[in-house]
């Protein structure tokens, strides 16, 4: 099974193109993990981890209208994996998380 649940921020306005007709958004959206203590009494830190955005075709068009940097969603989705190599022959990899069904959620 392949699936994503993240709760957090989004940490830029979506950026929307076009696929031939298909409209994809981009973003990036912040999850954290609180302060805690471990079981030996150990301090370990609160822990940001930002994530890779991407929705298609109704998805796209409603994240162009209502997302913006600092919304908080709730969203649910597969990981995919993609390399591609640059000009330089440098091999670039990213994890994002193609977006299945979302919700707002107020901060």
């Amino acid at each position: 099974m392949n699936k994503a649940i993240l709760c957090g921020f989004v940490g830029g306005d979506p950026s929307i193109r076009y696929v031939e007709t298909r409209p994809v958004a981009e973003f990036s959206l912040a999850t954290r993990e609180p302060e805690r203590k471990s079981p030996a009494g150990q301090r370990i830190p609160e822990r940001t981890e930002w994530h890779r955005i991407v929705m298609w075709d109704s998805n796209a068009e409603f994240a162009e209208k209502f997302i913006r940097k600092g919304t908080r969603l709730l969203l649910e989705g597969t990981l995919r994996t993609r390399t591609w190599e640059d000009r330089a022959a440098i091999k670039h990899t990213v994890t994002e998380i193609y977006v299945n069904s979302f919700e707002i959620l107020p901060k």
